[in-house]
């Protein structure tokens, strides 16, 4: 708490912005006074995962200009310990798709909540289907010629 306020902190890549990420931020928005949100670095990124398609400045500024959070950092770490300290937040907001990974930050009084993204809309689907569009239109542009029609080559 700063000031009898809560203090609500979440994080993410916020690669390919989407549905599911607005609803993560309102979500996280309801739980306190104060927003506070981390955007991964591409360092950071490329720790555990594929590198992602928006540049981090991009995503930054993503953040920011969307209604929700009050505050946008740069997220260097996964671990929280020492941000919970220097931010002094009372509730961590994650995707449930990192269930028990933050648990640790309940010894330190902070309130863990998984939010449950469900079916739907992910940046690793987002890219699946552009990359599923991709080759679909490529095997169209590679066979388009009938099989039976000879092409001269020069």
């Amino acid at each position: 708490m700063i000031g009898n306020k809560t203090v609500v902190y979440t994080s993410g890549t916020f690669d390919m912005l989407h549905v599911n990420h607005l609803k993560m931020i309102e979500y996280a928005r309801a739980l306190g006074d104060i927003l506070i949100v981390g955007v991964n670095t591409d360092e950071l990124v490329a720790s555990y995962k594929s590198q992602p398609i928006i540049p981090f400045e991009e995503r930054i500024a993503l953040m920011k200009a969307i209604k929700g959070p009050d505050i946008v950092i740069p997220q260097r770490s996964l671990d929280h310990t020492d941000k919970v300290k220097k931010l002094n937040f009372d509730v961590f907001v994650v995707g449930d798709d990192w269930v028990g990974k933050y648990d640790y930050l309940k010894e330190q009084g902070v309130d863990v909540v998984y939010f449950p993204y469900g079916a739907g809309i992910s940046s690793s689907k987002l890219k699946k289907r552009i990359y599923d569009n991709y080759q679909k239109l490529q095997n169209k542009v590679d066979n388009h010629f009938p099989i039976d029609v000879n092409v001269k080559e020069s």
